[in-house]
């Protein structure tokens, strides 16, 4: 059954997850910039197939597609010059399930507060959101993150020039939320229907339920 938009999901037990893969599709991680590797890795530990998305025809072999952490407007030119931009655009709008990672989480967002003039965004999930919120590559930091709607505990999260959600749509799911200093309490994981994004880099420690989520969404789409 779809997931409807704003609908928080849980953690599959094992066997559920192992019939998951076993009807999985392969999973795309956007390949331009940033941790592909990482993203890959997580994926490739949860046995299923990843393309490294780098063209359009690339994405006529994936399910769900991963916009891993990077620089975001040197996202948006690479993803620009590879004419991927509005390939990937139409595979969102038709419903294509997404991880977003920091700048993933930027290039999905409705609006983006602090942007270029001619930063653009994919409008995927009903977000407003601040690039480099925490600050720059110094002031990177980790946290333990209790989780909303994913089981398994809290999550260890590493923020490295995080973007942070000002406002959500009515749609949205807020999965995890950080304390800011002098700044209040902010969503740093949101989900709108198969759209999930998170502020921080779920691919750098190990713990694959974000990975885990989008399998899951990549089976429930290629069901209908």
């Amino acid at each position: 059954m779809p997931i409807a938009a704003g609908e928080m999901a849980r953690e599959p037990t094992a066997a559920a997850r192992g019939r998951a893969v076993a009807h999985a599709p392969a999973i795309g991680v956007l390949a331009l910039q940033g941790d592909v590797s990482e993203h890959a890795g997580a994926l490739c530990a949860l046995g299923v197939e990843v393309v490294k998305v780098r063209l359009p025809a690339d994405l006529a072999r994936i399910g769900a597609l991963v916009l891993p952490g990077g620089e975001s407007t040197t996202l948006q030119l690479l993803i620009e010059a590879a004419g991927l931009r509005s390939p990937i655009a139409a595979r969102l709008a038709a419903g294509m399930p997404v991880l977003g990672t920091c700048a993933g989480m930027i290039l999905l967002a409705a609006t983006v507060l602090d942007g270029r003039p001619d930063q653009w965004s994919f409008g995927a999930i009903d977000l407003a959101v601040r690039r480099n919120a925490f600050g720059r590559q110094v002031a990177s930091f980790e946290e333990d993150l209790e989780l909303d709607g994913v089981a398994g505990g809290p999550m260890h999260a590493v923020f490295i020039r995080a973007p942070v959600v000002e406002a959500v749509g009515p749609g949205v799911a807020v999965l995890a939320s950080i304390s800011m200093s002098g700044d209040g309490v902010h969503p740093v994981a949101c989900r709108e229907g198969r759209v999930t994004v998170t502020a921080f880099h779920p691919e750098l420690v190990g713990d694959h339920r974000f990975h885990e989520l989008l399998v899951a969404d990549a089976v429930a789409a290629a069901a209908g």
